[in-house]
């Protein structure tokens, strides 16, 4: 898979469970100018490449009903394309939760693809496994739980209509050193200097969005020079990124348990960014494993 010479291609991959609104997605994505293409093989997916030239972004709606469907072939192919010269390739995930994708399959009365000679929720839970690595490595993660369709094209017209100024979408992340960095991030600040509250009772089973866990880290004499050295930084560097051609950014901040100091830094620096115009999302590794697994006590 060579690319297309002299021109930059701009694909945005769409997944996520069956029943989240991906064909939604598709249509709003198409109406805002996108390629739209649902279904296709992966194997096919890299030809596009090698194609005639792509004159407008692409979005490729890809879940378990496409035919060589895998999560090893997925993870494959999205390494390949950032591997690709010339190619800017995204991953839009569409989350549910579980009891509402249960409502919505009653509501239409489908077959989970999953379990069709079974109950959707078995067909669910195996989809929601399968889907987690992938989940990982989302760009842009949309919890559709609580919007109707109407909302759920508002929202990807927050994140994907063209706009003049400042295109290039950020995500802000959270993470614990235990279990490894995530893929694909661009920049990584080790929060695990700052005073943990872990080691506070009161405040162990809180995180770091909780006002008493971020005055007690911002209690640190350490966390304002660091912040502002890290805000700093990444201002300087969001406009010659643009300049560029680069679409989207990835920013993570690591701590012990990802529960605590990183939470912390990444909510305010994301809500610092947003306050400035940038479009923004915030991804907490840890919490979103902690909310599908159930509560944990490691460090933050």
């Amino acid at each position: 898979m060579s690319g297309q010479i002299g021109q930059r291609v701009n694909m945005l991959i769409v997944s996520g469970p069956s029943g989240a609104g991906r064909s939604s997605a598709i249509n709003a994505l198409e109406d805002l100018g996108f390629e739209a293409i649902d279904n296709l093989p992966l194997s096919i997916i890299p030809r596009l490449l090698d194609g005639p030239p792509l004159p407008r972004p692409v979005a490729l709606g890809v879940d378990v009903r496409n035919r060589d469907f895998s999560t090893n072939g997925m993870i494959e192919l999205l390494d390949r394309l950032h591997r690709a010269p010339g190619v800017s390739a995204e991953l839009l995930f569409l989350d549910c939760d579980t009891d509402t994708l249960v409502r919505r399959y009653s509501e239409t009365r489908r077959r989970h693809p999953l379990s069709p000679d079974d109950t959707p929720l078995t067909g669910i839970l195996r989809e929601q496994e399968l889907l987690v690595p992938i989940r990982e490595r989302a760009d842009v993660l949309i919890d559709t739980s609580a919007l109707t369709p109407h909302q759920l094209r508002a929202e990807i017209g927050n994140w994907f209509a063209p706009q003049a100024g400042m295109p290039m979408t950020l995500s802000v992340q959270s993470f614990s050193y235990k279990r490894g960095l995530p893929r694909g991030v661009d920049m990584v600040f080790d929060c695990r200097f700052l005073t943990n509250p872990h080691w506070e009772p009161e405040l162990r089973a809180l995180d770091g969005r909780n006002p008493d866990v971020v005055a007690h880290i911002e209690a640190d004499p350490r966390f304002s020079p660091f912040f502002e050295r890290v805000h700093e930084l990444t201002a300087s560097l969001l406009e010659p990124f643009v300049d560029e051609g680069k679409t989207s950014l990835t920013i993570a901040f690591g701590c012990t348990g990802g529960k605590h100091r990183s939470v912390a830094m990444a909510e305010r620096l994301a809500k610092t960014l947003a306050d400035q115009g940038w479009r923004v999302s915030k991804r907490h590794r840890e919490l979103e494993r902690q909310s599908k697994d159930g509560p944990s006590g490691k460090q933050g």
